[in-house]
């Protein structure tokens, strides 16, 4: 793939991955988009919390397994390294709308405090969930996160140079606030259906037992003492909450 090809793939692939993001917002949400967690036809509740076990199931396996260091080595003999981190969120985004499409309603209510103060503060949390999400991104390094400055480096021929690990506004406070957005975004809801409460138990135990078991050994190995001095200092997903001893 060349240079101009490789930049064009890579952004082409981040507006994909940003409207899937905000499609999740709308799909978890209830609003806008054409198809959310509580639209359509409910069908058997045994045959819709297995097809959605599948498609949470297929997400957290992609979503997991492709970020590994040793399936990088490998899928960069095939894939050039520059679009790697391009097409692993490509596929990322075609994984989630292919749950967004085939996601089976399960519409019984488990609580529904719509319309009262309650319901706007949760309604309210919602959003601030979905918005640190986004914003932590850029607390790190949202263009790196999404593949856009790696295939910009390999358009200019520079070679591409990762900071230092620094710790920055929230990443001050928890180790990984962008799974905090995605925690509060998933459970912060007026109405909570029990296909909803499906989802956001799933979604719960995958970040916990994904960052938990596979991103933090990789975060240790990669950087060293220092992720492990900051482990011990910062809570994982709240502040205060799961620092190693």
């Amino acid at each position: 793939m060349g240079r101009i090809s490789g930049f064009i793939y890579g952004i082409i692939s981040y507006l994909i991955s940003f409207l899937a993001l905000l499609y999740a917002i709308g799909f978890v949400g209830n609003f806008i988009v054409p198809k959310s967690i509580d639209s359509g036809t409910q069908g058997p509740i045994a045959l819709s919390i297995i097809i959605n076990l599948l498609l949470l199931s297929l997400f957290a396996v992609q979503h997991s397994v492709m970020a590994r260091p040793q399936f990088k080595a490998m899928w960069t003999k095939i894939v050039p390294e520059p679009v790697e981190r391009s097409t692993y969120i490509w596929l990322t985004s075609l994984v989630l709308f292919l749950l967004y499409y085939f996601w089976m309603p399960i519409k019984d209510i488990v609580w529904d405090v719509s319309g009262t103060t309650l319901g706007t503060a949760l309604l309210i949390l919602f959003f601030i969930g979905w918005l640190i999400v986004l914003a932590s991104s850029f607390m790190i390094d949202h263009f790196d996160l999404f593949g856009l400055r790696q295939v910009y480096l390999n358009l200019k021929q520079q070679k591409s140079n990762h900071q230092g690990f620094q710790k920055r506004f929230f990443y001050r406070f928890v180790r990984h606030p962008i799974m905090t957005g995605v925690l509060i975004g998933s459970w912060a809801t007026p109405t909570m259906t029990y296909g909803h409460l499906l989802f956001a138990i799933v979604i719960s135990i995958y970040i916990y037992i994904a960052v938990k078991h596979f991103e933090e050994k990789d975060l240790v190995a990669e950087i060293g003492s220092d992720y492990i001095d900051y482990q011990k200092e910062v809570g994982m997903f709240f502040p205060g909450i799961g620092k190693n001893k």
